[in-house]
């Protein structure tokens, strides 16, 4: 990797220094911080990072924006209904300030890594302290420092392809889970995406970085290590070694102790053979991907420049089972891209009823300014768009319900990932196959693997009891 791509340790270091100076200018009382999260696992893990930071900077985490002294909300831009969201909750925020005159509030993030919408937020949202993009991510404590002891609003808006940092503090609420990225931002430019506008180009960690975050989280009770990128199977590409992916899962699958490994997202452009047989192999690594599809039309296909036939698609998932009869698979379907007809959309149908997908992450087409697909012509209605994504449900529906039935009365091996109370079914437990199930059971089994035999099981939900 080239070193432009890495924040230097100085930098790291300057920005460990205004931890402290933070720290030292908040006082000794107890002061509360708030982080608020939207948007895909890349942001949940960018948001323990922010909260690790406010920790060391001296503030205690609330999930109250009205006790908070310190509220960071951190944006996604996928869907336009994502970024509406968050300006209506920053809206509301307007009172908090009101009763609290020096909270600091913060938006960071995909949304704002765009120049209108940091435009927006400065003609319109005038109680936001603090506006900063994913590139400037590691520079919060800085970026903060400067909201305190200034008089005015800061925006850092920094134009990337972005860079990695290590080294900075992580706060993960759930010990027994944890998501670590292996790579960030995307070089596919899919027609209808903002992401590799807002998160840059690709840039791949470096494997002895990873295996060591991996080793400690395992070492201090991690049972289940999800690796998170915008596309997985890129991982390596960049680096100044001879790695792969899946070689990386090998070196992951040999670190001590007992865990599983998740990854997300694969991109079908860039899914092989070999991956599938290191999965097959590697016993840590869970029989699941999510493997977007998009659409089933290959004119829809190449019109959003996935790179792939649907009888690709097809091939990459008869060669999974191939190797993995077991495995699931999940995907994400957009219903109603610019020009998709009523054929096309027979074919998105017709390729979901072929797979059969454990579940699907479905979603109405959302113009994206900046993306070449919000320029194309768009003659559907949304009512037809809404009866297409209607009808997908539907189909769905009756694939997890075939499932269901199929899986009633087995016994699998699941971990206990947390207690949420209760008198029934108080544990929630994962499959390998990425499936949550219901059990009960006393607290002391969280982060422990056991069998479980499934008894209740539907279309959205399984419960059972835990057996020798």
């Amino acid at each position: 990797m080239k070193e432009d791509k890495l924040v230097s340790q100085e930098e790291i270091l300057l920005q460990k220094e205004y931890m402290q100076k933070v720290k030292s200018r908040k006082g000794d009382g107890t002061q509360y911080a708030f982080v608020d999260t939207y948007g895909c696992q890349q942001n949940e893990a960018d948001s323990e990072i922010l909260r690790g930071m406010l920790i060391e900077m001296g503030y205690t985490l609330t999930k109250s924006e009205e006790e908070a002294d310190v509220i960071v909300i951190n944006t996604c831009a996928v869907r336009e209904h994502a970024e509406m969201r968050v300006l209506g909750n920053v809206g509301q925020l307007v009172h908090t300030k009101d009763k609290k005159p020096n909270q600091i509030i913060a938006i960071c993030g995909c949304m704002v890594q765009q120049g209108h919408m940091v435009e927006k937020i400065k003609k319109s949202y005038h109680h936001v302290n603090l506006v900063f993009g994913t590139h400037a991510l590691y520079r919060f404590p800085e970026l903060l420092f400067r909201v305190m002891t200034g008089k005015k609003r800061v925006f850092e808006l920094i134009d990337s392809d972005g860079r990695i940092f290590e080294d900075m503090p992580v706060y993960r609420e759930n010990s027994t889970k944890a998501w670590v990225s292996i790579m960030y931002g995307c070089n596919n430019f899919c027609s209808y995406c903002i992401v590799p506008y807002v998160r840059g180009r690709e840039r791949s960690r470096r494997p002895e970085m990873i295996i060591s975050e991996i080793t400690k989280l395992i070492e201090n009770g991690a049972r289940d290590v999800t690796l998170l990128g915008q596309n997985v199977n890129s991982y390596g590409k960049d680096l100044d070694e001879n790695i792969d992916f899946a070689e990386l899962l090998e070196r992951i699958n040999a670190i001590p102790g007992e865990f599983k490994i998740r990854f997300m997202t694969s991109h079908p452009k860039d899914a092989t053979e070999r991956l599938f047989k290191t999965m097959a192999k590697c016993e840590k690594v869970a029989h699941h991907i999510h493997l977007p599809f998009q659409s089933g039309s290959n004119r829809i296909l190449k019109l959003m420049n996935r790179g792939y036939t649907r009888e690709k698609y097809a091939e990459l998932i008869k060669c999974a089972r191939t190797y993995m009869p077991d495995i699931s698979f999940t995907s994400d379907v957009i219903v109603g891209f610019p020009g998709e007809s009523n054929e096309d959309f027979d074919e998105t149908i017709s390729l979901v009823e072929d797979i059969g997908f454990d579940a699907l992450f479905t979603f109405i087409y959302s113009k994206r300014k900046g993306t070449p697909a919000a320029e194309m012509e768009d003659p559907t209605t949304r009512e037809e768009k809404g009866q297409r994504f209607d009808r997908l449900l539907k189909v769905q529906s009756k694939i997890a319900e075939k499932y269901a039935e199929e899986l009633l009365g087995k016994t699998v091996r699941v971990l206990i990932e947390n207690d949420e109370g209760g008198d029934v079914y108080n544990l929630v437990a994962r499959t390998d196959t990425n499936r949550p199930i219901r059990l009960t059971g006393c607290s002391e089994l969280v982060g422990k693997f056991v069998n479980a035999k499934i008894e209740v099981c539907s279309k959205w939900s399984m419960e059972g009891r835990i057996v020798d």
